[in-house]
C-alpha cells in the first residue's frame, strides 16, 4: 500500500460517491461439493494440516452439542456455539504462528482448541471449578490461556479491538515477528471501539489482523438494520488498510486469505482487515431463541453451506479421510467430552480467599475488608450459597 500523499482528481460538476462506487469481490476457492473452482489458487496446506483442521472442527461440533445440552439440563449456566462458523475460526487460526496473539470475542473456542486447549481445560472453565485457569471468576465460555497466547474473553462488546492494536504494536516495538489477530462480529463493528481501534492501527502501523465474522445478525438484529454501507470491508479501505472479503464457509479461502494477510502485515508492519461472510446456524447463545427473528427456511438454506461438510468432502476427494473415519472421530469425542463433564462437575469450586488474588500485586486493605464482609454474608446465609459456604 502506497504511503504517498492523497491526490484528488479535479472535476467541474458535482459528483458524489456512494457504496456502489467501491467494488469488493468475495474470495471463493472451495465449492459445496468439495471440488475447487477452476483456476483457484489454493493456500499452503498438506494432509497433516488438513487433518488437524478437521479434527478441531469435529471436536468443536461435539463440544457445542454436548455443552448446550448440559446448559439445558442446568449443569452449566450459559453457553455459546460456533456451529456454522468453523471455517472462519479454524481456517484463520491455522494460518497463524503459535506465538501470534489471539484476541477473541466469545465464539472462537475452536481457535483455542486448535492451539491445544484440552477437553479437561474446557470443562474446568465452564464448571468454574478449582482447576479452572481463571479461578472461577468468569462465566462459561470466557476462556483465556497465557500458555497458548489466547487473551481472556471479555463480555463487553468490542473491547478487544483497540486492545489488539496495542498488543500488535507492542510486539512490533519489541522486534517480534508476530501479529495479533482480533475476532469480532459485524455487530461489534457498530461500537466506537471498532473505529478507534482500526484508525489507531492504521496510523501507528500496528501488525494486526482484524477478522470480522459477518454472520448476518447481531443477536436478533439483521445486518440491514445495523449499517447502510457496503458491509465491513469498505470500512477497512476507508481507514487505509489492505482489506479482503472472503466466503467465511470456505475453509481454503479463509486459510489462504489469512496466510497472505499475515505475510503482508509482517512485511509492511501494517494492519489488515478480513471480512468473512458466514452464518450462525445456532442461536446467538443459550439465552436466545432465533425463531423470533428468522425463518426455518432461511436456516435450512444455510445448512446446505455447512463449512465442515464442505471441507470434509474436499478431504474425501483427496483420499485423506473416509466417512467411516469421520464417524469414529465424532464417537470418540462424544465419549471424551461426556466423561470430562462427569469429572469436572464434581470438583469443588476455588477457595473464597483466592477471589482477591492476582488482582493487584498485593491485596489492598479495601479488598481484604470486602472479602471479610463477603465471608460474613455467606456464613449468615449458607443455604443461598451452598458451594461457597463449603469453601469458607
Amino acid at each position: 500500500m502506497s504511503n504517498a500523499p492523497l491526490t484528488n482528481e479535479t472535476v467541474h460538476r458535482v459528483s458524489f460517491l456512494d457504496k456502489a462506487s467501491l467494488h469488493i469481490p468475495i474470495l471463493r476457492i472451495l465449492q459445496a461439493d468439495g471440488t475447487t473452482y477452476e483456476n483457484a489458487v489454493l493456500p499452503v496446506i498438506d494432509k497433516a494440516l488438513a487433518e488437524k483442521i478437521f479434527d478441531t472442527c469435529v471436536f468443536t461440533r461435539v463440544l457445542d452439542e454436548r455443552m448446550l445440552g448440559a446448559q439445558r439440563q442446568g449443569r452449566i449456566s450459559f453457553y455459546m456455539t460456533c456451529t456454522g462458523e468453523e471455517a472462519s475460526i479454524v481456517g484463520s487460526t491455522a494460518a497463524l504462528d503459535k506465538d501470534d496473539v489471539i484476541l477473541a470475542q466469545y465464539r472462537e473456542h475452536a481457535s483455542l482448541r486448535y492451539r491445544g486447549f484440552t477437553t479437561e481445560q474446557f470443562m474446568n472453565q465452564m464448571f468454574s471449578n478449582e482447576k479452572d485457569l481463571g479461578k472461577g471468576r468468569q462465566m462459561p465460555i470466557h476462556y483465556g490461556s497465557r500458555e497458548l497466547n489466547y487473551q481472556t474473553i471479555s463480555s463487553p462488546l468490542a473491547t478487544q479491538i483497540p486492545q489488539a492494536t496495542g498488543v500488535a504494536y507492542g510486539m512490533k516495538l519489541q522486534g517480534k515477528r508476530n501479529v495479533a489477530i482480533c475476532y469480532f462480529g459485524e455487530g461489534a463493528a457498530s461500537e466506537g471501539d471498532f473505529h478507534a481501534g482500526l484508525n489507531m492501527a492504521a496510523v501507528l502501523k500496528s501488525p494486526t489482523i482484524f477478522f470480522c465474522r459477518n454472520n448476518g445478525y447481531a443477536i436478533s438484529t439483521p445486518t440491514e438494520e445495523q449499517f447502510a454501507g457496503n458491509g465491513i470491508a469498505s470500512r477497512g479501505v476507508g481507514y487505509g488498510m489492505h482489506t479482503i472479503r472472503v466466503d467465511g464457509n470456505d475453509m481454503l479461502a479463509v486459510l489462504a486469505a489469512t496466510q497472505q494477510a499475515r505475510a503482508h502485515a509482517l512485511e509492511h508492519n501494517v494492519p489488515v482487515l478480513i471480512e468473512a461472510m458466514t452464518y450462525r446456524l445456532g442461536a446467538h447463545s443459550s439465552s436466545d431463541d432465533p425463531s423470533g427473528y428468522r425463518s426455518k427456511e432461511e436456516e435450512a438454506k444455510w445448512q446446505q453451506h455447512d463449512p465442515v461438510k464442505r471441507f470434509k468432502l474436499w478431504m474425501v476427494n483427496k483420499g485423506w479421510i473416509t466417512e467411516a473415519d469421520e464417524a469414529k472421530l465424532f464417537e470418540r469425542y462424544r465419549e471424551e467430552v461426556l466423561a470430562a463433564v462427569k469429572v469436572a462437575e464434581k470438583l469443588p469450586i476455588p477457595k473464597l480467599d483466592e477471589i482477591i488474588e492476582d488482582v493487584l500485586d498485593k491485596p489492598t486493605p479495601a479488598l481484604r475488608k470486602q472479602l471479610k464482609e463477603l465471608k460474613e454474608h455467606i456464613a449468615k446465609y449458607p443455604k443461598a450459597y451452598p458451594k461457597s459456604a463449603g469453601r469458607l
